[in-house]
């Protein structure tokens, strides 16, 4: 009973705190424009189990996707393994679920242990993507030691993480084959069952080391739980709700601010009614809180696996514009905003904004609005809508531009035509 009731106490306080480091992103998301994305159901769920549940869009990188699913089919399944363990804690009992699955259970271990094996290759060859072969998509000015770091932790209590599992199993094996009161017969263990020689014969030695990985196995799952609130890997909880709730308009068409829709509307058509909008709405964006809560929930969702980045036109170039980077400054400077309101209150004005403080005008001017990030992203995350509405800021609030857009827009208002000539002028060129 003193176990039952330390591991109560471990995952009471786990999920506790789980639950309010939840509750604070689910509020920093919120901080964000209303937008509606409810549109569509059916298509909605449909983008969700291809993007997010079929890796539909990891295919592009053969490698990494085959070597992804291995992961992600491993954090799924063996979550049923998981719940055993959780079950056991609480009850006290040992395999709860041997007995009612029979035969079915010895499929379901040896199939995690195949995954665990699976899973340790992918993280060790991901590790050595990352460190050795330095692939060029994982570097970058904003691939700072934070980034560098959060993603080497993930990898390494990966490797902790299924090693306990096997140890435990092997140890649970051998304890079975010896005869060990309370270790019944039951499981079958294809990749475990290698370790046995390298293990003691003693039964209380075999036991201290079971009970050693049970505890460390199930612990560490608890304390990566907390992580990931802190971690890239937080995409793990928001693909399937970032992936739900994507853009589902055509790539190539941005959005258009009600504000300015209403004024063209009614000079076209007195009797038009214009549409709600809120007081105080600025045009685009200077700050988090005048982006969507999706603009938002995509940040927190970023990967920072740094596909967009790779595909940039601008980033190949030598520009100084990363998707990659606009998502992480988005996040961050959310964070900033967060732990602002939790200090001073939701009132605090900490005279900083995402524009300038974070994304300088020159990232966002070297866009070129091709959509390739968008595409690139395996979640669907869309670094461009920020783009656009940081910009739309510069222009329509602050009249601040490149001068070749400047130009530009000298020309529709005089013209009415991007180009300089006058409308007089237009058709001499068929005189030619």
């Amino acid at each position: 009973m003193v176990l039952q009731v330390i591991f109560l106490i471990i995952a009471a306080a786990s999920i506790a705190l789980f639950t309010k480091n939840i509750r604070k992103i689910i509020r920093n998301i919120n901080l964000g424009r209303d937008i509606d994305r409810s549109d569509r159901p059916l298509d909605r769920l449909i983008t969700m189990l291809k993007v997010a549940f079929g890796q539909s869009k990891m295919g592009k990188r053969p490698i990494a996707a085959i070597l992804h699913l291995f992961v992600y089919l491993g954090f799924v399944i063996i979550n049923l393994e998981v719940l055993e363990i959780i079950l056991d804690g609480l009850l006290g009992t040992h395999r709860i679920f041997a007995a009612p699955l029979g035969g079915l259970y010895n499929v379901l271990i040896a199939s995690f242990e195949i995954l665990a094996a699976l899973v340790l290759l992918a993280v060790v060859v991901f590790y050595a993507r990352r460190n050795i072969i330095n692939l060029k998509r994982f570097k970058g000015v904003e691939m700072t030691n934070w980034p560098k770091t959060d993603a080497n932790i993930i990898l390494i209590v990966e490797v902790f993480l299924m090693s306990a599992f096997l140890l435990m199993n092997a140890a649970d094996y051998k304890l079975q084959l010896a005869g060990a009161s309370n270790y019944i017969q039951a499981g079958t263990f294809p990749i475990s069952s290698y370790l046995l020689p390298i293990l003691p014969d003693s039964q209380s030695a075999l036991i201290a080391i079971e009970r050693f990985c049970w505890w460390f196995h199930i612990i560490g799952i608890f304390a990566f739980l907390n992580y990931l609130p802190y971690s890239k890997h937080f995409h793990i909880v928001l693909a399937f709700p970032n992936t739900y709730y994507s853009n589902l308009e055509p790539k190539g068409e941005l959005s258009n601010m009600a504000s300015v829709s209403n004024e063209v509307k009614a000079m076209l058509d007195p009797s038009f009614v214009p549409e709600p909008v809120a007081e105080g709405t600025r045009f685009g964006a200077k700050d988090v809180s005048d982006l969507t809560w999706k603009n938002l929930m995509d940040a927190y969702t970023c990967t920072e696996c740094g596909r967009c980045t790779s595909v940039c036109p601008a980033n190949m170039t030598g520009k100084l514009l990363s998707p990659r980077k606009i998502m992480m400054d988005t996040r961050d400077r959310l964070v900033e905003v967060g732990n602002n309101i939790d200090k001073h209150g939701k009132d605090h004005q900490d005279g900083k904004s995402l524009l300038d403080d974070y994304i300088s005008r020159e990232e966002i001017w070297a866009c070129t609005s091709c959509n390739a990030c968008t595409d690139a992203c395996p979640v669907n995350i869309d670094p461009l809508a920020i783009i656009v509405e940081l910009r739309r800021f510069s222009v329509m609030e602050e009249a601040q531009a490149p001068t070749s857009l400047n130009n530009m827009f000298s020309n529709i208002e005089n013209n009415g035509a991007p180009w300089k000539y006058s409308p007089a002028d237009r058709a001499n060129w068929t005189k030619m």
